[in-house]
């Protein structure tokens, strides 16, 4: 997992509409500056958006998002993710991301949750929905509770407000959506995502 985030500090949230956008998409964000980048299962077009990039731009990292059950841990590998993020955590979920051998970064909301994540074996957690629970003050709160564990905070996290949470010693990176905003996929806008992707890839370095 550090080998695969090593030099990640910003990964693109994307939900994709359509699968024939994928590999643009993703070389856009290569151009900008990106190499990996979570495709969530929230769009019927999903499996072959993932197995697209995965397959054609072989210089980003392409993972899967959105792992609600066993049955997406499946769809995910068969598509070619080479990881897993999921908002939230139950045993069955634990067992099947487990069973992959993929880096599986699942989601946690509260203390209590990351305690079981960590009874689990997990130490690399996604935050979710950071801006939501407090943001920034709440992960503060957790680093001298929790040594060990680091997180990746997704859910209204922005350009503006990314730095302030990698300025934390907890936190590994930031998922976020601002790089390749809908409309600008939508249009097929592919330069104005790889100028956003650039000023992304930048934060934190």
């Amino acid at each position: 997992m550090h080998a695969l985030f090593r030099d990640a500090r910003v990964v693109p949230v994307l939900s994709i509409e359509r699968a024939a956008d994928a590999v643009p998409l993703a070389r856009a964000l290569v151009k900008g500056g990106i190499r990996v980048v979570e495709i969530t299962l929230r769009t019927p077009e999903a499996p072959a958006a993932i197995a697209a990039v995965a397959r054609e731009v072989p210089e980003i990292v392409v993972g899967a998002g959105t792992i609600l059950r066993a049955a997406d841990v499946t769809r995910a590998v068969e598509a070619g993710a080479r990881f897993l993020v999921s908002p939230g955590l139950t045993p069955e979920l634990a067992s099947a991301g487990i069973a992959t051998g993929l880096p599986f970064v699942p989601g946690v909301a509260t203390p209590s949750e990351v305690m079981v994540a960590r009874d689990f074996g997990f130490s690399f957690l996604k935050f979710f929905p950071a801006e939501p629970l407090g943001g920034v003050a709440v992960l503060k709160a957790m680093a001298p509770v929790f040594p060990g564990i680091v997180f990746c905070p997704t859910g209204g996290v922005t350009a503006e407000s990314a730095p302030r949470y990698l300025e934390l010693p907890n936190v590994a990176m930031v998922g976020g959506s601002w790089m390749a905003p809908a409309d600008a996929i939508a249009a097929r806008d592919w330069s104005r995502i790889a100028e956003l992707a650039r000023a992304a890839a930048s934060l934190g370095r």
